[in-house]
């Protein structure tokens, strides 16, 4: 069996799943992660020692404990997310969405925006219920795990239009824009040295995309920022909106990104537990810098 077929039987079988099994199911394999020597929790402790230096040590190796299993109910609501019928997805989603009034409103007037949607909570969530209600085009990258097919497929379900990126997914979000629609971007990972700027998060110069803000810069239109908590025993998500001005007002490019990662990591600071640390966010160094992995 091909590993494509592994990973979507595997999805498929946690689809069958209750979200509080699956997330129980999902911390105990974030257990085991935090237990074992393995990459995950390698890279994971770097980044919690990069980006809070002041916390003493036992209370970050709460945090990485508790990060780890976060991380694998994340792996494991996948299945549930993609696959389950749309309503029951979006019956999940706990209590109203503070500010979306200012979203809606754009949408209304045809003005077009950009929701931020970062490694916080469970963004499949996010876009999920956020495409159910406004017209939304999603950025994605091709994964190398040959699950694209089932993703897009997931993600676009509810009404979202799933575009890569590439040179015709840059042009399909300028039309989205031109036409008013709502972008749904991934706004925090590291795009390497091209089309990025250095700018500052979490105290460490972090190559960060300039997609965002030049879109924003060009056309004015409003920035947003959403995550979907994962709430504790299965109950669900709380989703949080933020609108970022700043991105859109900045006066020049590399204020706007920096802007964009501030606005990522005041986010990350109330549910740092819930970000994706096993992600290498500062593997792409300025020029003359050591590598931090």
């Amino acid at each position: 069996m091909n590993r494509r077929a592994l990973l979507t039987g595997l999805l498929r079988l946690t689809a069958r799943l209750s979200l509080p099994v699956a997330h129980a199911s999902g911390a105990a394999l974030g257990w085991l992660l935090g237990r074992i020597p393995n990459p995950m929790r390698r890279v994971a402790a770097r980044n919690l020692a990069l980006a809070f230096p002041e916390m003493a040590a036992v209370d970050r190796d709460r945090l990485l404990r508790d990060n780890l299993m976060e991380t694998g109910k994340l792996v494991l609501e996948l299945g549930p997310l993609w696959l389950w019928p749309g309503a029951r997805v979006l019956a999940l989603v706990q209590g109203s969405v503070a500010g979306e009034e200012a979203l809606a409103e754009a949408a209304r007037r045809k003005r077009g925006a950009i929701l931020l949607t970062p490694h916080l909570g469970a963004w499949e969530m996010a876009g999920l219920y956020y495409s159910s209600r406004y017209p939304l085009a999603i950025l994605y990258r091709p994964s190398r795990l040959g699950l694209d097919e089932l993703s897009v497929r997931g993600r676009g379900r509810l009404g979202g239009q799933v575009v890569a990126t590439d040179a015709r997914g840059v042009r399909a979000l300028l039309t989205a824009l031109r036409h008013g629609e709502i972008l749904g971007i991934l706004p925090d990972q590291d795009p390497g040295l091209e089309s990025s700027v250095f700018a500052p998060f979490f105290g460490i110069a972090a190559s960060t995309m300039t997609l965002v803000s030049r879109l924003a810069l060009k056309t004015g239109v409003p920035v947003f920022l959403t995550w979907a908590e994962r709430l504790p025993r299965g109950q669900g998500y709380a989703l949080r909106l933020w609108a970022l001005p700043e991105v859109t007002t900045a006066t020049t490019l590399e204020a706007s990104a920096a802007a964009l990662n501030r606005g990522v990591e005041a986010a990350v600071r109330t549910l740092p537990t819930q970000y994706l640390w096993i992600y290498k966010r500062f593997k792409t160094r300025p020029p003359g810098q050591s590598k931090l992995y």
